[in-house]
C-alpha cells in the first residue's frame, strides 16, 4: 500500500498530528518535497515536539525517510536528530534513512533568499530559510547534494567552482560575501556530512522493495496545495511540487503504486505570508480562530491570517491532489461561534463562479458567496464517537461531504493524538460521496 497524505489548502491543516496518528498503521513514513521552512507539531501527552524536516512518524517507531525531492538543512536536521535523541526517541540506521541526492541549503541560499526579500517591492513573505534558492541551484546543476558532504575532495572542488559567483550575487544584492562563508563553516558542515553518512540510503530503492514485500509506505507532503510552485497562488508559494503527484517524483515511486490520496482540511483556513486569501476575517470572528487555534507558525512563529472554510478552493484541491477520502482538523476551535460560514462561490466583476479563477490577480479580486451553518456551543475536545458531536458539527462535516463528494474519514478535536474521532465508514451519508458515483467538478 502506498498512501500520499497532503494539504487541501495553505499549509498548517495540521499533518503533523495526523502523520503521526496514522503512522502505527504503515512500515515507512517518507518525506517527500520542501525544506525547513515545513513545521509540523505533534502532542504526545505532556510532551509537544516540532520537527522541521524529520517526518513525525519516528516518534511511534515507524522507519522515516527523506526523499532526494527534499532540500535539505544539515544543521537544522542535526538539531532535530540530538532533540530526538534527548528527549528518548530511538534513532539508528534502522529507523531513519535520507537520500544522498536531497540538495543542501547552503548559507549562500539564506543570505540570498534574506537580501532578495528586502530588496523586493512586493514582498513574497518568505520564510528565508533558502528554499527557492537551493531549487533554484538544483535547476540550473549548480547543487550541493548530501552525497557530496561524503567526499571532501568532491565538496570542496564545486565550492571552489561555486563560491565566486555567489559573492559577486551577493554583493549586488547589497550583502557582504567576505563574510559569507568561513572556514569553520565549512569544517562543520563536512563534519555532519560525516555524521550523516551513516543513515544515508537510496530511498527510491528502499520503498520499491518495501512495497513489493506487501509492506506500507505512507508520503508525506510539506506546506499545502495552493502553495505549489506550479498549480498554487503565483507568486505567493513555495518552490517545489505540494501536490500528492510530487510523491512519486520526490520519492521515485511510479505513480501505478498510489493507493489512495488523503487530504487535510483545516475547518476553517489560514495562510501564512502574502497572497490572495478571500475569506480573510479582519474582525472578532477572526480574532477568535488566532486566539483558539494558536495560529502561529511553527517554523516562522508569525500570525496566521484565518478565514473561514472555502468550498471552491477545495475543489480545486481534490482535482490536484486526486483524494480518496478527507481528513477534518480543529474542528474543536469553532466551538462557541453562534453561527459557522463556509464560502460557498465567489463573485467576481459581477459574475458568480464556484471554482476558482485561473489567475491570481483574479482571485485577489473574488469576493465570497456564503452559506451559514448553526454553531455550538458545548465543548468536543472529549468525544470519540462521531454521533455524539453536536448536530450543528455533524450538519457542517456532512455539507463539506456533499459539495465535495468524498468522505471524511477522521475528524481532529484536540491537539492530542487521542482528541481524534474515526468515522464509521458505515454510516449513512450522502450517496455522493460513493467514489463511484463521483464526477470531477
Amino acid at each position: 500500500m502506498f498512501t500520499v497524505i497532503t494539504g487541501a489548502q495553505f499549509g498548517d491543516e495540521g499533518k503533523g498530528k495526523i502523520v503521526d496518528l496514522l503512522a502505527e498503521e504503515y512500515d515507512i513514513v517518507a518525506r517527500f518535497q520542501g525544506g525547513d521552512n515545513a513545521g509540523h507539531t505533534v502532542v504526545i501527552g505532556e510532551e509537544t515536539y516540532k520537527l522541521h524536516q524529520i517526518p513525525s512518524g519516528i516518534l511511534v517507531g515507524t522507519t522515516a525517510l527523506i526523499g532526494p525531492g527534499v532540500v535539505l538543512n544539515p544543521f537544522t536536521l542535526t538539531d532535530e536528530l540530538n532533540m530526538l535523541k534527548d528527549r528518548g526517541i530511538s534513532v539508528t540506521p534502522e529507523t531513519f534513512g535520507i537520500d544522498a541526492k536531497a540538495s543542501i541549503i547552503m548559507p549562500y541560499h539564506i543570505a540570498m533568499d534574506a537580501l532578495g526579500e528586502v530588496s523586493r517591492k512586493d514582498k513574497i513573505g518568505t520564510t528565508k530559510k533558502g528554499i527557492a534558492y537551493a531549487y533554484a541551484d538544483r535547476v540550473l546543476r549548480n547543487e550541493i547534494r548530501l552525497g557530496d558532504l561524503f567526499d571532501e575532495d568532491r565538496f570542496y572542488e564545486k565550492i571552489d567552482r561555486l563560491l565566486p559567483a555567489k559573492k559577486e550575487t551577493i554583493a549586488k544584492l547589497g550583502g557582504n560575501p567576505y563574510d559569507l562563508f568561513p572556514d569553520e563553516e565549512i569544517k562543520n558542515l563536512l563534519k555532519i556530512g560525516r555524521e550523516l553518512e551513516d543513515y544515508s540510503v537510496d530511498v527510491s530503492y528502499e520503498i520499491n522493495n518495501s512495497l513489493r514485500a506487501g509492506k506500507k509506505v505512507l508520503a508525506e507532503g510539506a506546506q499545502g496545495t495552493f502553495l505549489d510552485v506550479v498549480h498554487g497562488t503565483q507568486k505567493y508559494v513555495t518552490s517545489s511540487s505540494t501536490i500528492a503527484g510530487s510523491a512519486c517524483t520526490g520519492l521515485g515511486v511510479g505513480p501505478s503504486q498510489v493507493t489512495k490520496t488523503i487530504g487535510l482540511v483545516k475547518a476553517y483556513i489560514t495562510r501564512v505570508g502574502n497572497g490572495p486569501l478571500p475569506t480573510e476575517l479582519d474582525d472578532e470572528v477572526g480574532q477568535h480562530l488566532v486566539d483558539v487555534g494558536h495560529e502561529f507558525g511553527t517554523t516562522t512563529g508569525r500570525k496566521r491570517r484565518c478565514g473561514w472554510i472555502d468550498m471552491p478552493l477545495l475543489k480545486k484541491s481534490i482535482n490536484l491532489n486526486g483524494y480518496t477520502e478527507l481528513v477534518l482538523t480543529k474542528l474543536d476551535v469553532l466551538t462557541g461561534l453562534e453561527t459557522i460560514k463556509m464560502c460557498v462561490a465567489y463573485e467576481l466583476d459581477g459574475e458568480r463562479i464556484d471554482y476558482p479563477p485561473l489567475m491570481t490577480e483574479d482571485m485577489e479580486r473574488c469576493v465570497p458567496v456564503y452559506g451559514d451553518n448553526s454553531g455550538w456551543d458545548e465543548p468536543i475536545g472529549h468525544i470519540r464517537n462521531y454521533s455524539e458531536l453536536p448536530e450543528g458539527a455533524r450538519d457542517f462535516i456532512e455539507y463539506i461531504e456533499k459539495i465535495c463528494r468524498i468522505p471524511v474519514s477522521y475528524v481532529s478535536v484536540g491537539p492530542e493524538r487521542d482528541q481524534t474521532i474515526k468515522v464509521d465508514a458505515n454510516r449513512p451519508k450522502d450517496p455522493r460521496c460513493n467514489p463511484i458515483n463521483r464526477k470531477l467538478f
